[in-house]
C-alpha cells in the first residue's frame, strides 16, 4: 500500500476534502498544505496578490519535510508546477500524486460558496490556472472533479489500492 500521498489541484478543487477523506479511510495523518503557509504568504493571498515561486519555496520544503518525517501522510497541496511537485517528492520514493482536475467555471462556482478562506477573488483563481502546468498521467493519477465528492473519493481509493 502507498504510504505517502499528495492531493493536487488549484484552490477550490476539493484537495482538502478529498485528502482528509482518503486519510480517514486509510488511517493516515492528513495535512492541509494551506495550514503551513507563512504569515507573509497568507497576508499576500488575503490581499489578492498571487504568490511567486520564491514565496512558495519554504512552504514546499515544509510540506516535503512532513512527508519525510511521517510514516504515513496525505497532504493537500496545489503543486501547480512540475518543479513544485519535484520539491514535494525530494528524498522520497513511492509518493502517489492525485490531481483533481476541473474547469475554472466549476471551481469558481465552488469558491463562491466558501466562507472564511483567505484565498480571495476570481483573479487569484485565474492566476493559479495561468500558473498551472497540469501533471502528466505518468506523474499523477488524474480525476475529473465534475462528478460528486463520493465518486472522486472512490476513484482515488481505487487507484491507491
Amino acid at each position: 500500500m502507498i504510504k505517502k500521498i499528495v492531493v493536487l489541484g488549484v484552490s477550490g478543487s476539493g484537495k482538502s476534502l478529498i485528502g482528509k477523506n482518503i486519510a480517514d479511510k486509510l488511517g493516515y495523518r492528513f495535512f492541509d498544505g494551506d495550514d503551513f503557509h507563512s504569515e507573509a504568504n497568507v497576508a499576500k493571498m488575503s490581499q489578492g496578490i498571487p504568490l511567486t515561486d520564491d514565496d512558495r519555496k519554504d512552504w514546499l520544503a515544509a510540506l516535503n519535510r512532513l512527508l519525510i518525517d511521517n510514516p504515513t501522510a496525505v497532504i493537500a497541496c496545489s503543486g501547480l508546477k512540475p518543479e513544485y511537485r519535484t520539491m514535494l517528492r525530494q528524498g522520497l520514493e513511492g509518493v502517489a500524486m492525485i490531481y483533481l482536475k476541473g474547469s475554472i467555471d466549476t471551481i469558481w462556482e465552488r469558491h463562491q460558496k466558501r466562507n472564511d478562506h483567505y484565498f480571495k477573488g476570481r483573479e487569484m483563481l485565474e492566476s493559479q490556472f495561468s500558473t498551472l502546468i497540469e501533471p502528466t498521467e505518468e506523474e499523477a493519477f488524474v480525476i475529473d472533479i465534475a462528478q460528486d465528492a463520493d465518486a472522486v473519493l472512490n476513484e482515488a481509493l481505487s487507484f491507491l489500492s
